[in-house]
């Protein structure tokens, strides 16, 4: 009671609401500093330990003094200028050890010293600024009172401390609102222990001078401008840090190089998508993504050029997306993306899929070529293919694999088969990596003859697989398995290696036709390893000939021309495989040194007609005869096909009719060839 008849009967209530408003925004600020001061490291934490500090020191000194000069005593009073002064150096320094303390964890108990000195602080500023009152008359003090506010100051400033340091987000308000009690309570406990005696001539010069108003107004504007600042400082970094926070967060959910979400945020929105399906009994569609020649790009190019190529199809690909379908797409790996698309209607996911495709397969400039990046895309419908998550993503990657290994079905949608023919798969894909550790392949020779002699003029060689319980296993069926891995490049160059060496110890000088894979042309140094398979062997040059596609030099054919020219230097010759199919150049005729043209076995055919038949062997033949290059026919197993083709005059043929594959010992036995050593 005797502190609430203190505020109203002694004091201007306007100047203390004023200081109990300087007091309670200065403990905010001074908490939120606190926070800051907190979290900082290194030098960080001095700079706001000082504002910590500075903003306390302000509030606390500034509360008083506008209190004071509200107080409305008996006797006129003036402030001392030199205590005054040191009153306000107490606060601040006392905050600076106290709240020093407070933010460091060296030891358990040091936040509640910090509150101790902190309590202490408050208290020898507001006593020492006591001394700087000048009253005339006699001053007595009411030491219970006066005992109070110390151990209030004390109690209230541990307590404040305390609440600042715990974490969560109440902490700032219960610090602020705890030191801002501490203070006022000190300032009006002890001036509720504070009694003047007026002197005889005290009555005289009384009277309340406007002055006091005055001082209390720049005062109170002069802390505002000092706790402004240190707000301000606080919000800046508040807003840096959250600016930091989302940046992170961006980047946590986001491809930096693509800007598309990561695999971390497919997920996310994943579950939120078939969250939506199962309230609204709808059907999501998810789609696997796999690049069709990124590794090529990369080896060719560089990875400055992939990651060009990745850069201009994230942007295409966010450019298409429509927000009101659900649409969303991933990049969740090096070459894969995965996309999402609420199915509305079959219309609906076939115009995504087709817009997928055009941005996919659309050409991309780099460096005064372009590149063709192509795209394996595989379907799985939730619920229609999975009843959950993991199911539904392994069966929209099970569809996409089953696309790149199928490449006329773009897009290709899940069917439950598809689950056996990819164990199957990958069982014989294992498989392949033992084989080639085991020496399970084996190299058998096909014949090739002159058609108007029938005269062998060489032999193809072709491996084969001798599975320990599937028995033989044909190359279409297991090197597209090797090019999906670097296990084809170990099989060429031992096939390559394997054949020379046999070839080399043949009496008679038959050519002998080794294929190169796309893969083993574009991700090895083929020219240096044919030279050092020729100079190890000792085979001539110009008894070796390599096949290779059209589809393996056209992705970069500047650097396909190099190394061409770089094997055909050597000696070594080359044939043009499969014609007919696939891009059929004639620009690749007029560039590239081919020295055959093999007509690909497609033609010949039971499903072919001999009027068909007869017009593309009659073409390529005539485009042979316009580059004076000789030209094979693959793949001929009747009479009929053997006399057609010697009447449009070609050149030279192979297939089960002339020779089927046969072991190397096989066909030393028939007398076909001779060895200079015996096996």
């Amino acid at each position: 009671m005797m502190v609430v008849r203190c505020i109203i009967g002694q004091h201007n209530l306007g100047l203390v609401c004023v200081a109990a408003l300087l007091c309670i925004s200065g403990s905010a600020v001074t908490a939120s500093l606190f926070r800051h001061a907190l979290r900082a490291k290194n030098n960080q934490w001095y700079a706001w330990l000082f504002l910590t500090a500075l903003s306390s020191g302000v509030a606390i000194w500034c509360t008083h003094f506008v209190a004071m000069l509200g107080y409305a005593g008996d006797t006129p009073a003036r402030f001392d200028p030199l205590l005054t002064s040191i009153s306000l150096l107490i606060a601040v320094f006392g905050s600076t050890v106290g709240f020093m303390l407070a933010t460091c964890r060296f030891a358990r108990f040091l936040p509640e010293m910090g509150g101790v000195i902190v309590g202490l602080a408050i208290v020898a500023m507001h006593y020492t600024g006591m001394l700087a009152y000048r009253v005339q008359g006699q001053t007595t003090w009411n030491v219970p009172c006066l005992v109070l506010s110390v151990l209030a100051a004390i109690v209230l400033s541990v307590l404040a401390v305390r609440a600042g340091v715990r974490p969560g987000r109440r902490a700032i308000a219960c610090m602020a609102g705890v030191l801002a009690l501490a203070v006022l309570s000190v300032h009006f406990i002890g001036m509720a222990a504070y009694h003047v005696q007026a002197g005889p001539h005290a009555l005289e010069s009384m009277g309340h001078s406007e002055d006091s108003l005055v001082l209390a107004a720049a005062i109170a504007i002069m802390s505002f401008l000092i706790l402004g600042g240190g707000l301000v400082s606080g919000m800046i970094d508040d807003s840096s840090r959250a600016e930091s926070v989302e940046k992170l967060r961006r980047m946590a959910l986001n491809d930096t190089l693509t800007g598309l979400p990561n695999r971390l945020n497919f997920h996310q929105r994943l579950d939120l998508e078939l969250d939506w399906a199962r309230e609204n009994n709808g059907r999501l569609a998810l789609i696997g993504i796999d690049l069709n020649r990124f590794k090529e790009i990369n080896d060719l190019r560089g990875h400055r050029a992939g990651d060009e190529v990745l850069r201009i199809l994230g942007r295409r690909l966010r450019g298409l997306l429509h927000d009101h379908s659900g649409e969303f797409i991933a990049r969740t790996g090096g070459d894969e993306f995965l996309a999402l698309c609420r199915v509305v209607s079959a219309e609906q996911i076939k115009g995504f899929l087709r817009r997928l495709e055009e941005v996919l397969f659309k050409p991309i400039r780099f460096e005064e070529s372009e590149v063709l990046p192509g795209a394996s895309l595989g379907v799985a419908i939730w619920p229609d293919h999975a009843a959950d998550k993991e199911t539904l993503i392994n069966n929209a990657d099970l569809a996409m694999y089953r696309a790149k290994a199928d490449p006329g079905r773009h897009p290709c949608f899940y069917e439950p088969s598809m689950d056996e023919k990819v164990r199957t798969r990958r069982k014989l894909s294992a498989d392949l990596r033992q084989a080639v550790k085991a020496g399970q392949l084996t190299i058998c020779y096909q014949v090739q003859r002159v058609i108007a002699t029938g005269e062998i003029r060489g032999y193809e060689a072709l491996v084969r697989w001798q599975h320990p319980t599937r028995g033989t296993i044909m190359p279409d069926d297991f090197i597209p398995l090797a090019e999906e891995s670097d296990l084809i490049l170990q099989i060429g160059e031992w096939v390559l290696r394997s054949v020379c060496a046999e070839a080399v110890r043949w009496h008679q000088p038959y050519t002998v036709a080794v294929n190169l894979s796309g893969m083993q042309f574009v991700h090895s140094n083929i020219a240096r390893i044919v030279a050092n398979v020729l100079e190890e062997t000792g085979l001539p040059p110009q008894r070796l000939e390599l096949e290779l596609t059209e589809s393996t030099i056209i992705a970069d054919q500047a650097r396909a021309l190099q190394v061409l020219h770089q094997i055909k230097d050597m000696g070594v010759s080359l044939a043009l495989d499969d014609f007919g199919t696939g891009y059929s150049s004639l620009d690749t005729l007029r560039r590239f040194p081919f020295d055959r043209i093999k007509i690909d076995r497609s033609f010949f055919g039971a499903a072919q007609t001999s009027d068909h038949t007869q017009a593309v062997v009659r073409a390529v033949l005539a485009l042979g005869k316009a580059f004076d290059i000789p030209v094979m026919a693959e793949g001929i197993e009747t009479a009929d096909q053997l006399s057609m083709l010697n009447a449009a005059g070609c050149d030279e043929a192979q297939g089960f009719l002339l020779g089927r594959p046969a072991a190397l010992a096989d066909i030393v036995k028939n007398g076909q060839i001779t060895m200079n050593h015996a096996l």
